[in-house]
């Protein structure tokens, strides 16, 4: 909404322009009137809509033509003022003020009219007959109002309908000529209707529609009042209400009424309590909450966060089988303006045998956008509410910020819950099946893939110490001149070689050498396809010898040519190590160690799965 109103009074000489400005100032006719007030500013605290507004008035004797068009284009609405007893003021609404005021203005921002009919006091007949075909012709008038300078009639109104022309604007909400709401707001309130309904049953019961009223106006509705307004639906739609809720044909019916009978500051309320600017996009402020992420720190959702997104996901998940197939996916990114999801989120994250997204690949990608991408999570939650829905300031508040990685090395523990692990490895040696492993599917399944499909990441959960969290895994591309920053920067580093490939250690060799040697990211070799026969490296080396030289973990034999879904073993030590950087090499070597790390992975994962089943069958 706008943070200041300017109004502009135009019109014929001697039709009372300044009266009108002296009059609502001083409360009284003025004996003395000036040929041009000056510009008054009336405080936002004594104006019905709590905002500043500044009234300009014009003078043909006093200003130029070049002084008034400058006039008109800072205005934010104009008032036409004619006299009611000279129908020549009236004419020149049409034949020069109109033309003269759209010659002036931007053509894609319609400035409203109000056409003011001044000295009422004067004459015993109304000019609204003469009034109101102007007003069908011109879409650009907002309303006309009869009024009088000299004994006050209708002047607070008159600068309060023009306050309310750019506040709350007819122009994008609704068409005179079809008596309908405008594309763009229809949808907007399909959006808000659809956010609004809570279970996803396609109405608003008493409980939503109470919700929805106490969130855009403060105050719930009593129940006499809510089968008031659903009587008034019933009346006048068939398929209005159903089941005693209210229907999106019945929700954008009411919308339509609120218009029709000058109320449509209500239905903009709405609209602006649900993030849309002016021109019914959602405002950038509302997507786009300001949030500091320092240096070293990594972006997380909260435990608040989760909670909404399970709702989200219970919402939609109308079979209840724990996955979104792609009908229920549509449906719970049909309040967003694009599809964000592509095909490579199914190769991202954990998919049942149909390959729909899991209930648990669902939050892992949600858990991924964050951590690469929070501006974008941010915009997403805005799409789905997440500040209405779960009562906060803004989407900002689903976000934790986490603290910078080098206070955690010095306290040699971490509060974080997604580690980023970057796979190295030259072409061919196996990450893109490492990652692929990561997310339960074998050599097999893996060959299904279509290659436009492919996804350079794969975001799963592990378990350490019975805790649960996110391993982000990224295939770097094998370019080994041109690695970025983006390519350095994670939490543990994965040298990926292929064991039947004599020439394949050697670049995870010069990777580390070049790049990791010297810093304090551990690392860790792996002996990818192990099912095949075991070549001699032609390196000075051997990767064991590299290891234990580097004080490196030993090669981690690995292999996704299996009948079942592949070990996770391997992604728990990473994540070990990425959460304890800290921990000697001879720990690492030790099996007692990986013992108690992986101890509980599988009770937890079987056991947090059980409980969102119990949590689904209550609802």
């Amino acid at each position: 909404m706008r943070k200041d109103v300017r109004i502009l009074l135009v019109g014929e000489p001697k039709v009372g322009k300044t009266s009108l400005i002296m009059s609502l100032v001083s409360e009284e006719f003025p004996e003395v009137v000036p040929y041009r007030a000056e510009e008054i500013t009336i405080p936002a605290d004594v104006t019905p809509e709590r905002v500043p507004t500044h009234i300009v008035d014009y003078s043909e004797a006093e200003q130029t033509d070049e002084q008034l068009f400058q006039e008109i284009s800072k205005a934010n609405v104009i008032c036409i003022v004619y006299s009611v007893n000279n129908k020549k003021s009236i004419e020149k609404v049409t034949s020069h003020w109109i033309p003269l005021i759209t010659e002036n203005t931007d053509k894609d921002s319609r400035v409203p009219l109000i056409l003011v009919g001044n000295k009422s006091d004067l004459v015993e007949h109304s000019s609204m007959e003469t009034i109101l075909p102007i007003m069908n012709q011109y879409s650009e008038i907002e309303t006309c109002v009869e009024c009088s300078a000299k004994n006050l009639k209708n002047i607070s109104e008159l600068f309060y309908y023009a306050q309310k022309a750019v506040l709350h604007p007819t122009g994008p909400l609704y068409c005179p000529e079809k008596k309908d709401m405008k594309p763009l707001c229809v949808k907007a309130l399909t959006r808000i209707f659809k956010v609004s309904d809570l279970d996803n049953d396609g109405i608003l019961n008493d409980n939503e529609l109470n919700f929805f009223q106490r969130t855009c106006f403060n105050t719930p509705l009593e129940s006499q009042a809510l089968e008031d307004v659903k009587n008034v639906v019933r009346k006048n739609l068939t398929d209005g209400v159903c089941d005693n809720g209210l229907t999106l044909k019945g929700f954008l019916f009411l919308h339509t009424l609120f218009i029709q009978r000058g109320r449509h500051e209500t239905t903009w309320t709405v609209l602006r309590r649900f993030g849309y600017d002016d021109d019914l996009e959602l405002n950038q402020d509302y997507l786009f909450p300001p949030l500091k992420i320092p240096p070293d720190c990594t972006t997380e959702l909260n435990h608040n966060a989760y909670l909404f997104l399970q709702g989200v996901f219970d919402k939609h998940d109308k079979d209840r089988d724990c996955a979104l197939s792609p009908e229920e996916l549509s449906d719970l990114f049909d309040v967003f303006p694009y599809m964000p999801w592509g095909p490579d989120v199914n190769n991202t994250v954990c998919t049942n045998d149909q390959g729909w997204i899991t209930y648990q690949g669902y939050l892992s990608q949600w858990t991924l956008t964050t951590y690469l991408d929070v501006q974008r999570c941010l915009e997403y939650l805005g799409y789905l509410g997440y500040s209405i829905i779960a009562e906060q300031e803004s989407q900002a508040a689903g976000i934790t910020v986490t603290r910078d990685k080098k206070i955690d090395l010095q306290k040699k523990q971490t509060q974080r819950s997604v580690f980023r692990c970057n796979v190295f490895g030259d072409v061919g040696s196996g990450k893109s099946g490492f990652l692929q492993a990561f997310l339960g599917l074998n050599l097999m399944r893996q060959n299904m893939i279509r290659e436009e499909h492919r996804s350079y990441y794969a975001i799963s959960t592990t378990y350490v110490y019975g805790q649960e969290k996110y391993l982000l895994l990224h295939e770097v591309f094998p370019d080994f001149d041109y690695l970025s920053d983006a390519d350095l920067a994670c939490d543990i580093v994965c040298l990926v070689y292929d064991v039947s490939n004599p020439y394949s250690f050697e670049y995870c060799a010069k990777v580390f050498k070049q790049y990791f040697m010297d810093s304090k990211i551990p690392c860790m070799m792996i002996a990818a396809k192990s099912d095949l026969p075991e070549i001699k490296q032609l390196y000075g080396c051997s990767p064991l010898e590299f290891c234990r030289r580097h004080k490196m973990p030993p090669p981690q034999s690995f292999t996704c040519n299996t009948a079942d879904a592949p070990s996770r073993d391997i992604y728990i030590k990473l994540t070990t190590m990425a959460m304890y950087p800290h921990v000697s090499q001879v720990d690492l070597k030790s099996s007692s160690f990986w013992l108690k790390a992986s101890v509980g992975a599988s009770v937890f994962a079987v056991l947090g799965f059980a409980m969102y089943r119990v949590l689904l069958k209550p609802r």
